[in-house]
């Protein structure tokens, strides 16, 4: 169980960080700059850590497929972005295949 949080506290923090990549300007804003930084460094921190307990790559694919769900959902409510129904149609790919990961297959704990 606490492998999962340590997951998701990777994952949140790259959202976070990513979300700080919009209002740095392409790094030319000190204080957002430094944000996206600081929580790049958790969220690779966490993912590091929890990879102790899963393979790399479930870890991964959990990670930056999650991330991009948040991403976008970040998108839309802070900065006004749409998604056409390709986008929430392949978002939801990426979402089933989280929970294909998850509940049907057994390499999610294969790490070590």
């Amino acid at each position: 169980m606490q492998t999962w949080l340590y997951l998701a506290a990777a994952i949140v923090a790259e959202v976070i960080g990513t979300s700080f990549l919009k209002s740095s300007q392409g790094f030319t804003r000190l204080w957002p700059s430094l944000a996206v930084g600081v929580f790049y460094l958790v969220s690779f921190f966490f993912l590091s850590v929890t990879l102790r307990h899963l393979s790399v790559g479930v870890a991964y694919a959990i990670w930056a497929g999650a991330g991009i769900a948040l991403i976008a959902l970040v998108g839309y409510v802070l900065f006004g972005q749409k998604l056409d129904a390709a986008a929430l149609a392949g978002i939801g790919l990426i979402i089933a295949g989280v929970v294909v990961i998850n509940v049907f297959s057994g390499a999610a704990s294969a790490g070590g």
